[in-house]
């Protein structure tokens, strides 16, 4: 078995929050940071280099930047290319179903235990899926209730009706008709037992499909 340290990128807009993420790597045997990225543009170009085994990658870096799970696919799109572990605060299904369509190796939530951490990064470096309990429950739940879960697509229009977002806009911003956003709510009031947009949006954020 190779005794080399897995050598981790941190990529996160907020120097505290690196600076908290290196701290606690540190002292694990067998981790290595060996670079930091402020954004995910600088992220995506760091990890081309051929010293990265794990890129440690939140899914926000402000309005208008590229976001962490187009990151993360243009980081897996490359052969041999690092894992990606998504560390975040945002556990909804629009947050994470992008982000693991989008090849992350792990899922985990900024309040997990510096441990788990540790434990999510050696995992992915052997190929291996680490998710916050949260987000696996939520997964397995899509997959023994298909007919009951919200697709990615519907998790996408919901979350522009709560941006406040009318038929109309939605349908140019997702480049759709207006009659396939008309169908794609009815099936989610359907599905969330609603009859209007503010109870779908209420339902959903309840259920974690989206956060407001």
């Amino acid at each position: 078995m190779s005794t080399d340290p897995i050598r981790v990128l941190l990529a996160d807009d907020h120097p505290v929050v690196r600076a908290g993420l290196r701290a606690v790597l540190e002292t694990e045997p067998g981790i290595e940071v060996v670079a930091e990225a402020a954004t995910a543009e600088d992220a995506v170009a760091r990890a081309a280099e051929s010293d990265i085994d794990v890129v440690v990658m939140d899914l926000q870096f402000g309005r208008g930047r590229m976001s962490g799970a187009a990151a993360t696919a243009a980081i897996t799109a490359r052969p041999g290319a690092p894992h990606v572990v998504i560390v975040t605060t945002y556990g909804t299904d629009a947050d994470t179903l992008p982000a693991i369509e989008a090849g992350a190796t792990g899922y985990l939530l900024k309040d997990a235990p510096p441990e788990e951490l540790a434990a999510a990064i050696r995992t992915a470096a052997s190929g291996r899926t680490t998710l916050a309990p949260a987000v696996a429950d939520r997964l397995v739940h899509r997959l023994r209730a298909p007919g009951t879960s919200l697709t990615g697509r519907e998790v996408e229009v919901l979350g522009l009706v709560a941006e406040g977002l009318s038929n109309h806009r939605i349908a140019e911003r997702l480049h759709l008709t207006e009659g396939t956003v008309k169908s794609h709510l009815a099936r989610i009031y359907t599905k969330l037992g609603v009859e209007s947009r503010t109870a779908a949006v209420a339902s959903a954020t309840e259920l974690g499909y989206i956060r407001r």
